[in-house]
């Protein structure tokens, strides 16, 4: 069959979303899974998911909202109610459900936004900003064209004990023109790296000095799941858009992006996903939705989900500097999510290429050059890096890590 419409050559191509989303799930047995986003198992967590489908199995009402009936297209509006009640009284915002509307997962919350924010329009083209690459590979194909994006390259400060961290350089963004949005993840896929609440601040107000809406994506950050090791700030306000997801709570399979921000913005994505999917799924939001009034996910995000990824992360950390205790290794400061950003400096061949070797030795990683959408100067560096995720079973971790090492090594031999 010929996909030869302009929609089809853009979303039936190869993507580094699909070769991520392939490799996870067509992945052989015993294959070492470093390179997908899928959280980590943790029993004490889905202990009480499984707690949660009992009790909504034995509820005709309860079982009615998850699987009997479709939502509203904004999303269950019970879920979407606690949701705002919750932030109100956690954060002291100015919410109620009609800041808040459910997707698809996130990945969909973002083709919604970004599509409705920047791209084609009366004559003008209009693009979303990316301040510090390396940004989550998720955001580079979801625009209808191939230009929707621009990025700055982050500053790299070189740290002791072979760390170094990305730094955002705010000077480089006043000159960026066509600009409708602004976008960070905070913690920032691919790196870990989380901006501070004075530099999301600085970026609120370019934001509104260009007059266009800074859209936080806190997939693995504040308020939850709180996969985060510093810095315990959170902003919002109406000219911010800040998108949430049950994913990395352990729920991915729920497929649930939260999106809250100024009704108008919520109002367009309702009126979307009626037409794109009539609304989006309610598993995920009856599973979670108590568990938000009650105060119990807080204590599960702070007491469980984030000590368990934090303890993993620092691990993980301990064996590669072992493993690659003879090679330019650099590892980004994790502080945050569940990634592992490599860094090796004058890496002699490309990391896709690395990427390549090891899955042929049964290593699933992620190569950096996937993270720098929108850069519009070359950039060597880009090609020097490797995401892992540090969040599977231990000995898994350490057996990639090592193999990582190998094959490193040999690159530097050639």
């Amino acid at each position: 069959m010929d996909f030869s419409t302009r929609f089809a050559r853009r979303f039936v191509r190869p993507t580094g979303s699909l070769e991520l989303m392939e490799d996870l799930g067509g992945a052989r047995p015993g294959t070492l899974m470093l390179g997908g986003g899928n959280p980590a198992r943790i029993p004490q967590v889905e202990a009480v998911y499984a707690r949660r489908l009992g009790e909504i199995a034995a509820d005709a009402g309860q079982f009615g909202r998850f699987a009997a009936a479709y939502a509203a297209p904004g999303g269950d509006l019970g879920f979407r109610a606690t949701v705002a009640a919750a932030l109100a009284d956690r954060c002291g915002w100015p919410l109620t459900a009609r800041n808040v509307a459910l997707t698809g997962g996130s990945q969909a919350a973002f083709f919604t936004l970004f599509n409705l924010l920047a791209g084609e329009g009366d004559g003008v083209r209009s693009r979303i900003l990316l301040p510090l690459a390396p940004e989550y590979i998720g955001y580079a194909d979801v625009g209808l064209s191939d230009d929707l994006l621009v990025s700055r390259p982050a500053a790299i400060e070189e740290l002791p004990d072979g760390m170094f961290k990305y730094r955002l350089r705010l000077e480089t963004l006043a000159a960026v023109p066509d600009v409708a949005a602004i976008c960070v993840s905070r913690p920032t896929n691919p790196s870990g790296n989380v901006l501070s609440l004075a530099e999301l601040r600085a970026l609120d107000a370019i934001a509104r000095r260009r007059g266009v809406p800074l859209v936080v994506d806190a997939a693995y950050g504040l308020p939850f799941p709180g996969i985060q090791f510093t810095d315990g700030g959170v902003l919002w306000n109406e000219n911010v858009v800040l998108c949430l997801s049950l994913s990395k709570l352990g729920l991915p399979a729920t497929r649930t992006g939260i999106v809250i921000a100024a009704e108008p913005v919520i109002e367009a994505i309702t009126a979307f996903n009626a037409t794109a999917a009539l609304a989006p799924a309610s598993t995920g939001p009856l599973i979670v939705e108590p568990l938000l009034a009650s105060g119990e996910l807080d204590v599960l995000c702070r007491e469980v989900i984030r000590p368990y990824y934090e303890a993993r992360s620092r691990q993980a950390v301990a064996w590669l500097r072992e493993a690659c205790r003879d090679l330019p290794l650099r590892i980004h400061v994790p502080e945050g999510a569940f990634f592992l950003w490599l860094w090796f400096p004058g890496l002699p061949v490309p990391s896709q290429e690395l990427y390549r070797r090891l899955k042929a030795r049964g290593v699933l990683v992620l190569s950096g050059h996937h993270f720098f959408a929108g850069l519009e100067e070359p950039w060597p560096h880009r090609h020097e890096c490797l995401r892992i995720n540090c969040s599977q079973a231990p000995e898994q971790v350490l057996a990639g890590i090592r193999l990582i090492a190998e094959e490193v090594g040999r690159a530097y031999a050639e």
